[in-house]
């Protein structure tokens, strides 16, 4: 602050003599305080702390001014440009050039006020004289090409910012029209650009798109008056088949700066730019780099593309087009002109530059860039697509050349085609029907895939598609594409084809399945069409195969809501033909068994193509498939997907049954629930061989509940087989209460086919039950809730007694020689849980009815005749329970 203080006054000092001065002596007194100004704002770190700092910037800004033209006055150029090299980087014996230079460049960043001293002074003309020096006449080159002297990058530097603070002010740019060296430098940047100096290139261009921003309406008159764009354009021609693409990039973007930023305050010069052929030039300078790499000249290329993307909105008048809105349309859309945006297109010129890069250009960096220029225009007002299509119809005749495109420009493109209908709402008619024929043509395999992708986004947007794409023609085409496949593949079963080809073929078939599964949704006339065409045979054959299972599970469940009997048939037959192996398939085709069977009216179908008996056959086929150690093609399959294909058959059965009483009926007098019983009891993880020991005394006594807490909850090592046995036990229990159908089976960990499964029962913690709409209780693994609410819940009805028949029949099965103790522990905890069940009169009733009575007597006669076995007192009382009800005599016998 003292050193600031000090500096103040020796100033004041010398404005007061400063009249009284020659002109050598006041340059001497200045020059004698500058060095301290500088000291003293290095030393507080950038601050300046002066009183009357735009005097002072106006005072060296003079000076500098003075010692500029004295440098310059009567000199060739390349000597004036070594004098100012020699002046300003120190080459003077006192070096006040560059003491000057510096000072200036630290008043410019000062304030407005600070900064308009400095352009009053003359500087703005004089500097860029300097730089029109150093940019037309480079350095001397050496033998190998190089600069004999490098530019001082710091001089550089700070006459550049200076140039930037002056330039950006309209104030700047006026004081350039006095001498001609604006005119002179525009016009050098397109007619010297390959004979310039290198390092002044990209000074020169940020100095020159700065005075662009700040043209006014003089500078703008100046211009046009020289023929300034006219004069340059025409250099640039001579150039553009010469120059490196690039280098032509950098120097047209200039001028181009030129040319847009002048249009809000006239037109003239872009009038100047059209008369003289300017879109021409552009053209034909854009279509030059698609030979370049695409990190070469890309920031000039897509400041060009940016600016004639901007152009396209320069004119005087709103265009006047009349187009005619094709029918149907969405509801929602409407086409009203109002008020204009300011963002209309209006310079057709313009864009046809960007739609003639298009079409004449299969560079996949040019043609993305020009997608995106047109989603810009669509978004900064929705009109101009249809300005655009009424008129130059670039989407439409883009549409009939995009398979000759890179594949990324045709993905990027058919999104755009998206756009119109999603984000407009507009259903282009014209467009759709060319996307059609090029799937038709099918001329790129890659190219029909991204259309249908295209069509299968628009589809799902409104059912009026479904009518549209089949009154087209579209749905029967993709009918009859899909019968060809289908043959194909039928043909060649068993053998592949290879490489890039099959995975195009294999992403065609999925997308079409999954076209014809969005237009038959919804709408039942395409159902019709498909099953009077006689695809159902053809669209089984898809199934398969995994990657076109959903969409043809789709299809088929479409055709269920005009014939169940047809959907079952076709779902059981594949249940029960697949392979032991084949788990995925059988999971996923009752899974689309299971949405179906939400519908009530579906039941009766179901029973009538065999379904109770097609599901149990599939617990038959797994016999032994949860022994431990499994063995045979089990081996190779986790017991996980085991368990989950159990529960999805059980699950089937429980909805077949869910409030139909003919089905269940019909499974119970049909002896089902007992064959349900054996085939899990078949399983491999219930006991099987004969006899057990009975253990003289139980030790623990842990309700059924607590059992399975410590089982799947706790650190406390449980066997595998007490694991999968209470799994089923788990799900037989909600098939009792009719639930388990609405039950989601939630896994975190679901191995592969062909994965070791040695380890598979550790991950069954993984596994919980999602009840739809209810809450379960907080561990997700724990099944049966917590143990201390021992099943005290409200009285929930039975509904399928016969489940509990299941698990008394499986009762003497939960056994291993192993685990004798656990063995008959759990045993009497699952008779207490079954007793549980019994709350009330109409509970007992139904479990008689049942036949559960004869049941446990069949089942657990040993038992009973032995008053020391540990299930003897449990299934005593259990039956005294039940015994309440009217017993019937061959029950008694």
């Amino acid at each position: 602050t003292l050193q600031w203080e000090t500096l103040g006054r020796q100033f004041t000092e010398y404005e007061q003599v400063v009249p009284f001065l020659v002109p050598e002596e006041q340059q001497r007194r200045l020059l004698d305080f500058l060095p301290l100004f500088l000291e003293a704002w290095e030393k507080s770190a950038g601050v300046i702390v002066f009183p009357n700092i735009p005097l002072l910037a106006s005072e060296v800004s003079k000076l500098l001014t003075k010692e500029i033209k004295r440098n310059l006055n009567g000199k060739p150029a390349e000597e004036a440009r070594l004098a100012l090299e020699q002046l300003l980087q120190q080459k003077g014996e006192a070096g006040d050039g560059r003491l000057l230079l510096k000072s200036v460049y630290l008043l410019s960043q000062t304030d407005l006020r600070t900064v308009w001293n400095i352009i009053e002074s003359g500087l703005p003309a004089a500097l860029l004289q300097c730089l029109y020096l150093f940019f037309t006449f480079p350095l001397k080159k050496t033998h190998d090409g190089r600069e004999t002297i490098e530019d001082d990058t710091q001089t550089q530097e700070m006459l550049v910012k200076i140039m930037l603070n002056m330039y950006r002010e309209q104030q700047g740019v006026e004081e350039l029209l006095a001498a001609d060296k604006l005119q002179s430098l525009i016009i050098a940047t397109a007619s010297l650009w390959d004979q310039c100096s290198h390092s002044w290139k990209v000074p020169t261009g940020c100095v020159l798109r700065t005075i662009a921003k700040a043209q006014t309406k003089n500078s703008i008159m100046y211009l046009q008056a020289v023929d300034c764009i006219k004069i340059a354009v025409q250099n640039l021609f001579k150039l553009a088949d010469t120059l490196p693409a690039c280098d032509m990039c950098e120097a047209a973007s200039i001028i181009l700066c030129f040319v847009k930023d002048s249009y809000p305050i006239s037109s003239a010069l872009l009038t100047e730019f059209e008369n003289n052929d300017g879109y021409q030039l552009l053209l034909k300078i854009v279509l030059r780099c698609e030979r370049l790499q695409q990190t070469e000249g890309d920031p000039y290329l897509h400041e060009i593309l940016d600016m004639l993307t901007c152009l396209t909105t320069c004119g005087k008048t709103e265009l006047k087009v009349s187009g005619n809105i094709v029918h149907p349309q969405l509801p929602h859309f409407t086409f009203e002109r109002t008020r204009s945006s300011g963002m209309t297109v209006k310079n057709l010129q313009a864009f046809q530059v960007l739609q003639s890069i298009f079409q004449k250009s299969n560079d996949q960096h040019l043609c993305g860039r020009i997608l995106v220029a047109i989603g810009t225009i669509w978004a900064w007002d929705t009109m101009n697509f249809f300005l655009l299509e009424w008129t130059l119809q670039p989407i439409n005749q883009f549409t009939d050349i995009i398979h000759f495109k890179p594949h990324p420009v045709q993905v990027q493109f058919f999104r755009l085609v998206e756009s119109i209908v999603l984000d407009l709402s507009y259903i282009p008619h014209e467009i759709l029907k060319k996307i059609q024929y090029l799937i038709k043509e099918n001329i790129v395999p890659f190219c029909t895939l991204a259309a249908l992708q295209c069509l299968l986004s628009i589809t799902k947007k409104d059912l009026l598609f479904s009518d549209i794409f089949r009154d087209s023609g579209l749905l029967g085409l993709l009918l009859a594409l899909l019968r060809k496949q289908a043959k194909i593949l039928r043909k060649s079963a068993g053998t592949h084809l290879s490489g890039l080809e099959e995975g195009t073929e294999k992403e065609l078939n999925a997308v079409m399945l999954n076209m014809v599964s969005a237009l038959t949704v919804g709408s039942v006339r395409n159902i019709v069409i498909l099953k009077d065409y006689g695809m159902v045979p053809y669209i089984k054959i898809f199934l398969d195969d995994e990657c076109y299972r959903n969409a043809t599970l789709s299809i088929l469940e479409q055709l269920s809501v005009i014939n169940y009997e047809e959907y079952m048939s076709i779902i059981i037959g594949a249940l029960c033909s697949s392979t032991q192996g084949e788990l995925h398939l059988k999971l996923d085709l009752l899974k689309s068994l299971l949405r179906i069977l939400e519908s009530p009216k579906s039941h009766s179908a179901f029973r009538t193509c065999s379904g109770f008996n097609g599901l149990l056959s599939l617990l038959s086929d797994m016999e032994g498939a949860l022994q431990d150690p499994p063995s045979g093609l089990w081996a190779a399959v986790g017991q996980n997907c085991i368990l989950e294909l159990v529960f999805y058959t059980l699950q089937g059965i429980t909805a077949a049954l869910h409030l139909d009483p003919v089905n269940s009926y019909f499974f119970q007098t049909n002896g089902l629930f007992e064959k349900m019983a054996e085939d899990l009891g078949s399983l491999g993880c219930f006991w099987t061989q004969g006899e057990w020991q009975i253990p003289v005394r139980i030790e623990k006594t842990r309700t059924f509940a607590e059992f399975l807490d410590a089982a799947f909850c706790s650190s406390e090592p449980f066997p595998k087989w007490l694991k999968n046995c209470i799994w089923i036990l788990n799900f037989l229990d909600h098939m009792v209460k009719g639930t388990l159908h609405l039950e989601s089976y939630i896994k975190e960990r679901k191995p592969e086919i062909g994965e070791a499964s040695r380890d598979d029962q550790e991950g069954l913690q993984a596994f919980a039950f999602k009840k739809t709409g209810n809450k379960f209780p907080a561990s997700s693994h724990r099944l049966w809730g917590n143990p201390e609410e021992k099943w005290e819940m409200e009285d929930c009805a039975i509904v399928h007694p016969g489940a509990i028949c299941v698990m008394v029949r499986l009762l003497p099965k939960l056994y291993n020689e192993g685990h004798t103790v656990l063995s008959h522990e759990i045993q009497c905890a699952l008779v207490d849980h079954i007793q549980s069940l019994v709350k009330s009169e109409k509970s007992r009733q139904v479990m008689c009815g049942s036949g559960l009575l004869s049941t446990i007597i069949t089942s657990c006669h040993d038992a009973f005749r032995n008053d020391s076995h540990p299930l003897h007192l449990p299934l005593t009382r259990l039956f005294e329970k039940l015994a309440s009800q009217a017993i019937e005599p061959n029950v008694l016998r």
